[in-house]
């Protein structure tokens, strides 16, 4: 799934360096190419290991004010294309944004396997990645967002800033369960095969909140 990964990324030339951020001791590219940099420093939390990769950049010749893009390796579906699109969307934006769909299914919360409610889904969208923003903003907000953030733009947000939301893909989504492997597989075959599937190409359509 990296190197699938890694391969989109490649494929879009406006990105000028690529980093890998791995846990210590993590020896996967030891073998194996991993665009320009890969650098042990992950950390025990999503928040960490991104805040690390920053730094580190930082280190390597980056500015404070250059553009960011956050990606998580089991998105191993995310295509130059989609990739395209959020940069198109965000670069000349004041805050940056992400890629996300909006909600499609009825939303219900639920307690002890009962529905205790059904939320609204008109508002609601899906967060995925890439999310792109600067690398001294979304760094100011790592440091005081909580560890337990579970996206950039979660932690842009808690600044009072509202990050731009950009249509992305169905196909865009997380490798999280034996079943999604699977789809994973099928839909990666299917590209090989030349039936791929057209990316959405919407232009933005919403902001954060």
């Amino acid at each position: 799934m990296v190197m699938h990964t890694l391969a989109a990324f490649a494929a879009v030339s406006r990105i000028s360096r690529i980093l890998v951020v791995v846990a210590a001791g993590d020896s996967f590219f030891s073998s194996r190419e991993a665009g320009d940099w890969v650098a042990d420093c992950g950390g025990a939390t999503r928040a960490e290991s991104v805040a690390n990769g920053l730094e580190f950049l930082l280190q390597h010749g980056a500015a404070g004010n250059d553009w960011v893009l956050v990606h998580d390796a089991a998105r191993c579906l995310i295509t130059p294309a989609q990739i395209e699109v959020l940069i198109d969307a965000c670069e000349t934006d004041p805050v940056g944004g992400l890629l996300a769909c909006p909600l499609a299914d009825t939303l219900k919360c639920g307690l002890d396997a009962r529905v205790t409610a059904t939320l609204q889904r008109h508002d609601k969208w899906l967060a995925q990645t890439p999310q792109m923003f600067r690398i001294d903003v979304l760094m100011d907000a790592l440091a005081q967002a909580s560890q337990q953030i579970t996206d950039e733009s979660s932690a842009v947000e808690s600044l009072g800033l509202q990050p731009l939301l950009v249509r992305g893909s169905a196909q865009n989504f997380k490798v999280t369960y034996p079943e999604d492997l699977a789809l994973a597989h099928a839909l990666l075959q299917a590209r090989s095969a030349g039936n791929h599937v057209s990316d959405t190409r919407s232009v933005t359509v919403g902001k954060g909140q």
